[in-house]
């Protein structure tokens, strides 16, 4: 593992950390950033790596499917953080910055509906700027699921123009031909990108961590350009921090993206009490579900099982797997992601499910 560099704590003594260098894992619906950040932990050896979890939806199932992070992980607000540039991923980042004991690395895992360029600027356009350093932008494509119908996303196609590195995941469900026609996309849509091929996101850590490949120079133009449409809210210096986190008048930051309503995305979470029976939830993914979910997530109960399985959906592929429940309060929770879905037809279907 590569020794990363120490943080300068003695230019902001109550800003311990500054200099963190900060990782960005983004990637359509159903890539594997989940599964990424979990090889992540499992290998980090004795790095210590906060971790920030933001999801599309109103229950944070990726957060539950993580390996153990102590208290280093923390779950953004809901909604996609991208959208607006709002308090809560600025006031999380403050937050690690501020703790006393020792974190060398922050990687944030966006929603798979993400931009991430309106993220990049926050870190970049704002105070954070000199307190963290943007290390890379990974991106994670689907290597089966990937196809020309991925650019009816506005999304999908600015993940792979923002990443630094891109991840050819799941190479072990394609053949030596379907990724040689995926580099040759990636490199004509994103010249210069390292591209990468893994299976389950196993990836040596020295390849993505502490590389130093974001151009931060490049976004200099969008920065001055919107430092020009607020600055009117940039006039405090950096110790007003402490000051309930007054520094982020950025939350109206010009660069919103408004990709989520280009795109048509919603998300339906649905929860409950009682278990499902697992065959008329089999029918229900088999026979009912609508056509234009893209993806599905979350932590199932079963009438006839000890167990919790988690279930995962991608396109035309789910996998359900079975481990412990880690707590003692067993429920169903489910988070459906896709293009005009109706909310009460899916609730309906659902509730027919339970026991």
């Amino acid at each position: 593992m590569t020794q990363l560099t120490a943080p300068k704590s003695d230019i902001i003594p109550d800003i311990p950390k500054r200099g963190m260098p900060v990782t960005i894992i983004t990637g359509f619906l159903g890539s594997g950033k989940t599964t990424l950040l979990n090889q992540i932990l499992q290998n980090k050896e004795d790095l210590k790596v906060a971790v920030l979890v933001n999801e599309f939806g109103d229950i944070n199932i990726d957060s539950q499917l993580l390996i153990s992070t102590d208290d280093d992980m923390m779950e953004l607000s809901n909604g996609c953080i991208c959208c607006t540039i709002n308090d809560g991923l600025v006031d999380a980042v403050y937050r690690i910055l501020e703790r006393d004991e020792r974190i060398d690395y922050m990687v944030i895992e966006t929603t798979g509906v993400a931009d991430p360029l309106p993220i990049v600027l926050t870190f970049l356009g704002t105070e954070l700027r000199d307190l963290t350093n943007i290390d890379s932008i990974l991106t994670l494509v689907d290597a089966e699921a990937f196809n020309s119908e991925h650019f009816q996303s506005e999304a999908a196609l600015k993940q792979i123009n923002y990443g630094d590195i891109i991840l050819l995941n799941k190479t072990d469900l394609v053949g030596e031909e379907k990724l040689v026609e995926l580099e040759s996309f990636v490199k004509e849509t994103k010249a210069g990108a390292k591209i990468l091929r893994t299976c389950h996101g196993k990836v040596a850590l020295p390849l993505i961590l502490d590389v130093d490949l974001t151009p931060k120079e490049e976004y200099s133009s969008l920065i001055e350009e919107d430092s020009h449409e607020h600055h009117h809210h940039d006039h405090h210096d950096h110790h007003e921090h402490h000051d309930h986190h007054d520094h982020h008048d950025h939350h109206d930051h010009h660069h919103h993206s408004n990709h989520l309503e280009n795109d048509g995305f919603i998300s339906i979470s649905f929860q409950s009490d009682k278990p499902f029976d697992v065959h008329k939830f089999e029918t229900f993914l088999n026979e009912e579900m609508p056509e234009n979910v893209f993806r599905a997530k979350g932590i199932l109960w079963f009438s006839d099982s000890e167990l919790r399985h988690i279930f995962q959906l991608s396109g035309p592929r789910y996998q359900l797997n079975a481990d412990e429940w880690s707590t003692t309060n067993r429920q169903n929770q489910l988070v459906f992601i896709g293009r005009n879905l109706d909310k009460n037809e899916i609730y309906s279907q659902l509730n027919n499910c339970l026991l």
